[in-house]
C-alpha cells in the first residue's frame, strides 16, 4: 500500500505543475493566527475544507438564489449555484495550470455572506443599516469567516488564508470600509480570484434561463429572439438533430456552458501572452483584468442579461417574492433593535461583550458600542443575514402573528 501524500510532497507537486503566474501555497501571506501545518492537507485545501464545514455554508441550501427556497425542489439556491460556480472554477484552473485548490476555495465561499432573500434581502438590510456604514455580502462574508463562525476554541472564526479572505474584498465595491485595509495594498485580484468572480457569471445566466424556463416564466419561442440562445440552438442541431421541448433545452444549456468556458479559457490565454505575464507579481501589477471573455461573447452575454432581467428578474412572481422577503427583513430588523431581549442569548454577548447573560436585561440597560460593527444594530443585521429563507419567514410569524409558538 502507497503512503499517503505529505504536505512537502504536495508543494513540490506544486512548484512543478503550476503556471509561474499561478499562486503558490508556499508563497501565501499566510493565517492571522499562526497554525502548524498540516501533515498531508494543504493550506488552501485546509481552507476549502473548513468553509464546506462551517455553519453559513450549510445555510446556503436555504437561501434564495433568485426565487425563495420553498417554490419547488427543482430550482438553483444559492448553495447549488455555488457549487456549480465552484465546478466551472475548478475546470478552468485545472486549464490554465493555475491553483485549483485556491480557487476551489474562493469559489466554495463566494456567496456564503448573502442574507436571505437573494439581493431583495441585501438592499434591505443596506437600506436599516445605512447610518451605520450599510450592509455588502462580500464584507459580512469576510465578518462571517473571520469572526462569526464557532468551530475553534483556539481562534474567532475558521482563521482563512489571507489570498482567500482577500477576495471578499477584491469582489466588494466597498473597498473604503475600514475592514478592507489590511487589504489595500495587495494589488490587482490573483488569476484564481478573477476566475471565480467571472465563472460566476457563466453559471447564473445559464442556470437562471434554465429555472426561468422550468418555472415557466419566459418560453423557447422567447427565447429564440435571443441571439445567444438562437446561436446555441443551432450548434445543438448540427451535432443532435431531432431534439426538441425538454431535451432540447438542456442541450443548449449546456452547450451555452461549454461555448462560455472555452472562450474564457481562449481570451484569458490570449490577455495573459498579450500582456507578457510571467509571475504573480506581474498579475498583481495588471491595471485590466486578465481573466475575460472575447468581445463576441461579451456582447451575446450582455442581451441575454438584459433578457433575463427584463422577463425574470422583473417578472411580477418574482417581484412579489422579493417585496415579501423585504418586508420581512425590514419588520425584523425593527423589532429586534427596539426589543433586543428577543435576540438570542450568543448576540447580545457579542452586543455587550459580556461573556455570559442569563435572563433578560435588568431595568436601564445601557451599553456603549466598542467598534461599529459592535452596535446593536450592526449585531441584528448579522443576526439577520444569516438566516435562511425559512428560518426568516418562522421568525416573522412568530413576532407578527398572534401564536403561543416558542
Amino acid at each position: 500500500m502507497a503512503a499517503p501524500i505529505t504536505t512537502d510532497a504536495w508543494l513540490a507537486f506544486e512548484d512543478g505543475w503550476l503556471a509561474p503566474y499561478a499562486m503558490p501555497s508556499r508563497a501565501s501571506r499566510g493565517r492571522k493566527h499562526a497554525e502548524p501545518e498540516h501533515e498531508f492537507r494543504s493550506l488552501y485545501q485546509r481552507d476549502r475544507e473548513r468553509i464546506v464545514h462551517c455553519t453559513a455554508f450549510r445555510r446556503m441550501t436555504g437561501k434564495t438564489q433568485v426565487l425563495v427556497a420553498s417554490v419547488n425542489d427543482h430550482h438553483r439556491t444559492r448553495l447549488t449555484h455555488t457549487l456549480e460556480v465552484t465546478q466551472l472554477a475548478r475546470t478552468v484552473a485545472r486549464r490554465l495550470r493555475l491553483n485549483e485548490d485556491l480557487a476551489e476555495a474562493i469559489a466554495l465561499a463566494h456567496d456564503i455572506g448573502h442574507p436571505p432573500f437573494g439581493h431583495a434581502g441585501e438592499d434591505a438590510l443596506d437600506e436599516c443599516l445605512k447610518p451605520f456604514g450599510g450592509f455588502d455580502h462580500n464584507l459580512f462574508g469576510l465578518r462571517r469567516v473571520d469572526e462569526l463562525e464557532e468551530r475553534y476554541p483556539q481562534f474567532p472564526g475558521l482563521n482563512l488564508s489571507f489570498e482567500v479572505r482577500e477576495a471578499f474584498v477584491q469582489h466588494s465595491s466597498r473597498r473604503e470600509a475600514p475592514e478592507c485595509a489590511e487589504f489595500r495594498t495587495a494589488g490587482a485580484p490573483l488569476l484564481e480570484a478573477q476566475i471565480a468572480d467571472v465563472v460566476d457569471s457563466i453559471a447564473y445566466d445559464t442556470h437562471d434561463t434554465d429555472d426561468a424556463l422550468g418555472l415557466g416564466f419566459i418560453t423557447l419561442d422567447e427565447l429564440r429572439r435571443v441571439e445567444f440562445w438562437a446561436r446555441a440552438t443551432e450548434r445543438v442541431q448540427v451535432h443532435t438533430p431531432g431534439l426538441s421541448e425538454g431535451p432540447l433545452r438542456v442541450a443548449v444549456i449546456r452547450e451555452l456552458l461549454a461555448w462560455q468556458v472555452t472562450d474564457l479559457l481562449e481570451e484569458t490565454a490570449n490577455r495573459l501572452a498579450s500582456a507578457g505575464v510571467k509571475s504573480v507579481d506581474d498579475v498583481r501589477a495588471a491595471r485590466q483584468p486578465l481573466v475575460g471573455f472575447a468581445p463576441e461573447v461579451r456582447k451575446l452575454k450582455a442581451e441575454l442579461e438584459r433578457f433575463l432581467r427584463a422577463r425574470v428578474y422583473k417578472h411580477h412572481r418574482v417581484l412579489r417574492m422579493t417585496a415579501n422577503g423585504k418586508r420581512i427583513l425590514e419588520s425584523l430588523f425593527a423589532e429586534y433593535a427596539r426589543a433586543p431581549a428577543l435576540l438570542p442569548e450568543k448576540h447580545l454577548r457579542r452586543w455587550t461583550g459580556a461573556d455570559a447573560i442569563t435572563g433578560p436585561p435588568p431595568p436601564g440597560w445601557v451599553t456603549a458600542a466598542r467598534t461599529r460593527l459592535d452596535c446593536l444594530e450592526r449585531v441584528v443585521g448579522d443576526y439577520l443575514a444569516g438566516m435562511t429563507d425559512r428560518f426568516a419567514q418562522l421568525e416573522y410569524r412568530r413576532l407578527f402573528l398572534p401564536s403561543i409558538e416558542l
